[in-house]
């Protein structure tokens, strides 16, 4: 007989992978600092065959505002300059013998606004999911309760509980937007 604390425990690791990935996200979003993070799963395509950026080169920021790409072989450093160009990131890579640079350039209020409208999407999506995750975990309890493997007083407890749960990584996810924010805004 599966109880609504057991329901709720196959629930919470799926609201810490939603936590996780938006935290993966948030660091994708650029601000006035460099970060490897920004480049590191682009997508090269190598020999026929597709890679992300950090299989194929130490990715470092020797500069606040530059990126430094040092690809393990030579014969990758056009593929790379290739796939860098398509990303939309706004920026240029300059090569430098066996070296890729990219120098980021001072954020434009525009630029600044659209980092800030990316973010918003990408908070909004994290609470859907989020909430996503609490109709599955509500709709498990129903029919535990429908079944008779769960009573009546623990439905409530659940639903409670559920919410609480929510209400907590609702928090965590603003928390860390709100850091964001400042961040993009400096």
């Amino acid at each position: 007989m599966e109880t609504y604390k057991e329901i709720l425990d196959k629930i919470k690791p799926e609201f810490e992978k939603v936590l996780k990935f938006f935290e993966g996200e948030l660091v994708k979003i650029r601000t006035s600092r460099a970060n490897p993070a920004l480049v590191e799963d682009v997508v090269v395509d190598c020999f026929g065959q597709k890679f992300p950026l950090k299989q194929l080169a130490a990715i470092s920021t020797p500069e606040p505002r530059q990126i430094l790409i040092q690809p393990w072989d030579k014969s990758y450093i056009e593929g790379i300059v290739s796939a860098l160009s398509r990303t939309g990131v706004g920026v240029s890579p300059i090569v430098d013998k066996d070296t890729i640079r990219i120098n980021l350039p001072d954020l434009t209020e525009e630029y600044r606004k659209e980092l800030l409208k990316l973010l918003s999407e990408k908070q909004e999506q994290a609470r859907q999911t989020l909430r996503r995750w609490r109709e599955e975990g509500w709709r498990q309890v129903q029919d535990g309760f429908k079944d008779g493997k769960v009573r009546e007083d623990d439905k409530f407890r659940a639903k409670d509980d559920l919410q609480k749960m929510i209400d907590d990584y609702q928090k965590k996810i603003d928390d860390l937007g709100e850091k964001k924010t400042k961040e993009i805004a400096s």
